[in-house]
């Protein structure tokens, strides 16, 4: 029998975090409710979640610098959690590595649904599976392997959150095409996913970030439009 994934329901309000375990729970995930910053930060490493429900206003360390912390050692998922709406809220949350976010009150049956397609989109293939169709993309110092969510810039590893490797993939794939922002929310992110465009523009200043432009290729913006990969 396969082993459960693991949720780490981080969240001050115990009555939200029951009622989100007892949801995923019925989904045969195995879940442990914290609640606050640093019981999150001690028990990340025991614990070892498959992805983390993680809310914003917690008792000391609040979950922004929870998210940090994660971040500097693992990519592993992160659902941001909060009352707060504001778009600088969300954006600040998807430019410190979160990969979804979500308004307070939600309703629990989306919850789910988004968390199995977070984890559908960071599912890393086993190595003793045999793979037939190998995803990757190369261009003069850059190659992109979506199969084994890899991606090496003049021979050296680049490490970035799922989202932002199927980003890069995906545009990488189809050079000189031109996607608009709704394009590429959607097929990244899929239909579970009701963000903010701006979530793409957020993800692309990240790549450019790590991916600087080179002399044959590069990151271009379509201004009024979207994004391509364009290529000399």
């Amino acid at each position: 029998m396969a082993n459960k994934q693991k949720i780490l329901i981080v969240d001050d309000d115990n009555n939200i975090a029951e009622l989100v375990s007892l949801y995923l729970t019925k989904e045969c995930f195995d879940t442990l409710i914290v609640n606050d910053g640093e019981e999150a930060l001690r028990n990340y490493d025991s614990y070892k979640p498959s992805l983390i429900l993680l809310d914003l206003m917690l008792p000391g360390i609040d979950g922004y610098q929870v998210c940090r912390e994660i971040r500097a050692k693992s990519q592993t998922p992160i659902i941001m959690l909060s009352a707060k709406g504001e778009i600088f809220d969300k954006v600040l949350g998807l430019e410190l590595g979160a990969d979804d976010y979500m308004e307070k009150p939600f309703d629990s049956k989306e919850l789910v649904a988004r968390v199995k397609a977070v984890l559908r989109r960071t599912q890393v293939v086993k190595p003793q599976e045999v793979q037939t169709d190998v995803k990757c993309v190369e261009y003069p110092d850059l190659i992109i392997n979506q199969t084994n969510y890899s991606v090496y810039y003049y021979g050296e590893s680049v490490e970035m959150p799922p989202k932002e490797l199927e980003l890069l993939y995906f545009l990488a794939s189809s050079p000189n095409q031109v996607f608009t922002r709704e394009q590429l929310l959607d097929h990244i992110w899929g239909y579970e996913y009701i963000g903010d465009t701006r979530t793409v523009d957020v993800h692309i200043k990240r790549l450019r970030e790590k991916i600087k432009d080179h002399e044959v290729w590069r990151l271009s913006t379509v201004w009024g439009i979207g994004y391509k990969f364009e290529v000399k």
